[in-house]
């Protein structure tokens, strides 16, 4: 069995891992939190002691200084702390470095997103080709596990698939994964991730349709669905990352995902990109100072982690399928309810942070389990979802599943 976790990053995802690591670490053992603010992992090991979560009290939890940039003082690391697995939580643009550092000291990794290139947005799909899956022959010759995209949207959803074909379809024709906040932080305006990373993603939509994939306009196609607990609301279809593994992993002829946002929130990233604000090229100001203006943008909008205390509401994230099983026509709605003062009084976290924080943890005990500790590269729907959704069940993110789903409603193009 796999001992020791170094969580790498020290946002508000890391914050609901880092207490979901300390409530198992009679499996996970050692906690280390380790990012280049270290004044940001003690205030998370904090909250973790303030909460009582440490269920054994003879296992450590403790911070370190880190450039994860640097592969041989992360690979240094990993062995100091005799880490055996590694929950790659910083942003995107590290992926690369902290994987190698995991090839090189043979530490298990995981992250939740897709590398990403500071310098590059909406690169051709897709993606992991790009970056991760070029290393999947090196992880296989040095026996590393390697499981990408272990969040929620990508991860949770990406099981959710590989459940539906193993126990619910024999061919699918379409997925449409589903992902809206019916939530109120009580700000003018604010994303529930990094503003960086999230405005990044609006750039340009890459969606797999008919077995090919399919540029279109940010915002440009809406849908209204009738969600479960929380109503109808509209979403956008939308590129993500779980689609650039899904489409080569699961046989479907179509797979869309699609996020919900207001009609104050449209409008105001709408002004925001229309002023050049979301743009991650350098400029000049008046007196020559060099700035990137999506970097003072984040600088202005609230951090995310500091949306928790305020939230209300609830967030729904699923999955729609429609395929055929024995030769009908079948329809699922497999999903996601979680609640956003819930989350803020099990570990002080909205409820997006909750939703993305929980399954690393889930992931990272199946790996010190043996159950995922494959020895090679895998994105979430090669592996058995069994496992991972049972532990889920028990761990806050229960999986819902209607047999007879609202259906969805014929999409519009809005510009």
């Amino acid at each position: 069995m796999k001992k020791n976790i170094l969580i790498i990053g020290a946002g508000g995802v890391s914050h609901v891992a880092a207490h979901k690591c300390a409530e198992h670490n009679d499996i996970l053992g050692d906690i280390c939190i380790a990012s280049r603010t270290q004044k940001k992992c003690d205030a998370i090991i904090e909250s973790v002691k303030s909460k009582k979560h440490l269920k054994d009290k003879n296992k450590k939890i403790y911070s370190k200084s880190l450039d994860a940039l640097d592969v041989k003082a992360t690979v240094k690391l990993i062995k100091e702390t005799k880490s055996t697995i590694v929950l790659n939580l910083a942003q995107a643009y590290v992926n690369m470095s902290i994987l190698e550092a995991c090839i090189q000291s043979g530490a298990a990794y995981m992250d939740t997103a897709i590398h990403e290139d500071p310098n590059k947005v909406c690169e051709d799909p897709p993606w992991y080709a790009n970056y991760e899956w070029k290393r999947k022959d090196r992880c296989k010759e040095n026996k590393v596990t390697a499981i990408l995209g272990a969040g929620f949207d990508p991860g949770v959803v990406n099981a959710w698939c590989a459940y539906a074909v193993k126990h619910y379809f024999d061919t699918i024709d379409t997925i449409d994964i589903l992902d809206v906040n019916a939530g109120s932080h009580g700000k003018y305006f604010a994303t529930n991730f990094d503003p960086e990373i999230n405005f990044r993603e609006f750039k340009k939509v890459w969606t797999w349709i008919d077995r090919k994939w399919v540029a279109e306009k940010v915002h440009s196609i809406k849908m209204m669905y009738d969600f479960p607990v929380v109503g109808k609301m509209p979403v956008y279809l939308n590129g993500h990352d779980e689609l650039h593994s899904l489409s080569k992993n699961i046989d479907a002829n179509s797979i869309r995902f699609w996020m919900g946002f207001g009609d104050h929130y449209i409008n105001v990233f709408t002004v925001l990109t229309n002023l050049g604000l979301t743009s991650e090229k350098p400029i000049k100001t008046a007196e020559g100072v060099e700035v990137v203006p999506l970097k003072v943008l984040k600088a202005l909008l609230p951090d995310p982690s500091s949306l928790a205390a305020n939230y209300t509401g609830k967030t729904c994230i699923g999955n729609f399928i429609k395929g055929k099983k024995d030769g009908k026509e079948k329809t699922i709605f497999i999903y996601n309810i979680c609640d956003h003062a819930q989350s803020f009084k099990e570990v002080g976290s909205q409820a997006i942070a909750y939703t993305a924080g929980v399954p690393p943890v889930a992931a990272a005990m199946l790996i010190a389990r043996g159950d995922w500790d494959v020895g090679t590269m895998a994105n979430v729907e090669e592996l058995d979802p069994d496992p991972f959704i049972d532990l889920l069940n028990g761990m806050g993110l229960p999986t819902l599943i209607d047999e007879n789903p609202v259906p969805l409603e014929s999409s519009v193009r809005v510009h």
